[in-house]
């Protein structure tokens, strides 16, 4: 996921989409677990997306706090 697509989300699409995320990053870390894990480098991608996620909603409430 990009950040520029990110950006174009409002607040609530970002939160729910990090939910989605999390949720998927467990499932995905579970899979590695029971070594049924289809491509275990997604996991990498998925908390990057996270993070991305994390770090734009954090500017956009702290924009709408000024």
């Amino acid at each position: 996921m990009k950040a520029k697509e990110i950006r174009t989300m409002t607040v609530d699409e970002i939160e729910t989409k990090l939910v989605e995320s999390r949720d998927k990053i467990f499932k995905q870390r579970m899979q590695k677990a029971l070594g049924q894990a289809e491509n275990p480098f997604k996991i990498r991608s998925t908390r990057r997306d996270i993070a991305k996620l994390m770090t734009i909603l954090a500017e956009k409430r702290s924009e709408n706090a000024r």
